[in-house]
């Protein structure tokens, strides 16, 4: 079994998610319509923004799962997604596994940036 290649992410409106994750990864999607919008990541993996109205079978509700972001400077990050105005879920705080905050994309997806402890 391979690793898996795509993340799918069920949206009410694929088009105003592209132009939020376009705003949020830096470049356009390298695919879109109205249903559907396809961004190629660094690493390799894919993200797609599927119209949940055209899902078959039916998507259940967002929420179960996060998509992380490692970044050296998460206060940093904090402070850049604050001003772009998305929805902050918990401020920077110190866990377990590092300094993270969580934010939410328009649709409740969980956005989760951390960085790892030292060593």
């Amino acid at each position: 079994m391979s690793d898996p290649s795509f993340i799918l992410l069920y949206v009410a409106n694929p088009t105003a998610s592209a132009e939020f994750y376009t705003d949020l990864l830096g470049h356009p999607p390298v695919e879109a319509s109205p249903s559907f919008a396809m961004f190629a990541l660094k690493s390799g993996v894919m993200l797609g923004l599927w119209g949940r109205d055209g899902v078959a079978p039916t998507a259940g509700v967002p929420g179960g799962g996060e998509l992380a972001f490692v970044q050296p400077d998460v206060d940093a990050a904090f402070a850049d997604w604050s001003a772009r105005g998305l929805t902050i879920l918990q401020t920077p705080t110190e866990m377990d596994f590092g300094r993270t905050f969580l934010a939410a994309d328009p649709d409740g997806h969980r956005l989760r940036v951390f960085a790892p402890p030292p060593g």
